[in-house]
């Protein structure tokens, strides 16, 4: 008998029914984009879901992000992390900003604050932490740093969906926090994104620069993009809105199986359970010490990969040493991200993969160990 596939991620999707009742109404609008009323209600849900001041749609994270920080009119130098999706450091150069490169703290895989006050200097306008993982950077720290420079700080908190800090909905801290509703995350639009934010002004920017830069029907006061989100994948957000809480229980019982089967085997570090923090649960991360396992990550990989288990070497290679940087950036200023980089592997996790499966998996790799 074939063994199932096993992908690192699959999409979390509501009832077919459900969606089709959702957008049976857009057939009598005709109302398809330009922020509809399925648009403006998922942004209402939205903002109380999250515990947010306000919040802004966009087509995904990514433009999120970057017509963010063009909202801010930055300049200069930005502090950010080089573990972490492409998209964050792309956002920031496609700005025409300068990324200074942070090393990461070996436990969490967040920002190293203790390092951050050295990269400061008289060019530095921001600071963007990357929520790794769905573990979450140490914000008071960050505001601490912020504060005393006047740095502007906007958390990629592509990873942290629904995830509270201190019974606080982890997008109110910062002046900005970008969300990626991507398929392959806890909580999906299809594609889409979505900025928290304090200060209107700045949701006035972000309005304009994600409709082509439009004031008015007679103003257009801005060089802006295409970045709305649109009426049937909105409608799916507002569908899968209603079942995320269910999927994160689903995902936190897999978790814990994949603790109960891993922990204490030597040479695998597993993910920290924070202090304070409310998870989402949206990867399990291992990180392999190959003198102490027996095995590379490289091995392990190969090993799932031969039993139709696709894990990912996320993230590797670091954003700094990406071919369209090179020779820009030294790898090497950020020695444990890129230690970690070539050590890290995500394993499985969605919230309808079977326990059955996820002692298969925890099986295959301990059978690594040698």
């Amino acid at each position: 008998m074939k063994k199932e596939r096993i992908l690192v991620t699959r999409t979390s999707m509501p009832p077919y029914e459900e969606y089709i009742n959702e957008i049976k109404d857009i057939w009598d609008s005709h109302w398809l984009t330009n922020m509809g009323p399925k648009h403006n209600q998922l942004e209402t849900e939205l903002k109380e879901y999250l515990g947010v001041e306000n919040i802004s749609l966009f087509t995904n994270g990514h433009n999120a992000l970057e017509l963010t920080l063009q909202a801010m009119n930055l300049s200069g130098e930005v502090i950010t992390t080089p573990f972490t999706f492409a998209s964050t450091t792309h956002a920031i150069v496609r700005n025409g900003l300068t990324p200074v490169f942070c090393d990461i703290d070996p436990y969490d895989y967040c920002m190293d604050v203790t390092k951050i006050e050295d990269l400061i200097t008289d060019k530095t306008t921001a600071i963007v932490p990357v929520h790794v993982y769905g573990n979450v950077c140490n914000v008071e720290e960050i505001e601490r740093i912020a504060n005393k420079y006047g740095l502007k700080v906007v958390y990629d908190a592509a990873h942290t969906f629904g995830v509270r800090y201190k019974k606080q909905g982890i997008g109110s801290f910062g002046d900005a926090s970008m969300f990626s509703f991507h398929a392959t995350k806890v909580y999906n639009t299809i594609e889409g994104g979505a900025v928290c934010y304090h200060d209107k002004e700045l949701g006035h920017e972000l309005y304009k620069l994600r409709d082509f830069g439009i004031k008015d029907a007679e103003t257009v006061d801005g060089v802006g993009s295409n970045a709305k989100m649109n009426e049937f994948v909105a409608a799916m957000g507002l569908c899968n809105l209603r079942h995320v809480d269910e999927e994160i229980a689903k995902r936190k019982r897999i978790v814990e199986r994949y603790r109960a089967n891993l922990t204490g085997l030597d040479g695998v570090q597993l993910p920290p359970v924070q202090k304070d923090v409310q998870p989402n649960y949206s990867y399990f991360p291992i990180v392999v010490d190959e003198k102490k396992f027996g095995s590379t990550r490289n091995e392990i990989f190969e090993t799932l990969a031969q039993e139709d288990i696709h894990a990912r070497k996320y993230f590797y290679p670091l954003t700094n040493a990406f071919d369209c940087y090179h020779g820009r950036f030294d790898v090497y200023k950020t020695p444990v991200a890129l230690h970690i980089s070539k050590r890290v592997l995500t394993i499985p996790l969605y919230a309808d993969l079977s326990l059955e499966n996820v002692d298969r998996i925890c099986q295959i790799i301990k059978k690594c160990h040698k």
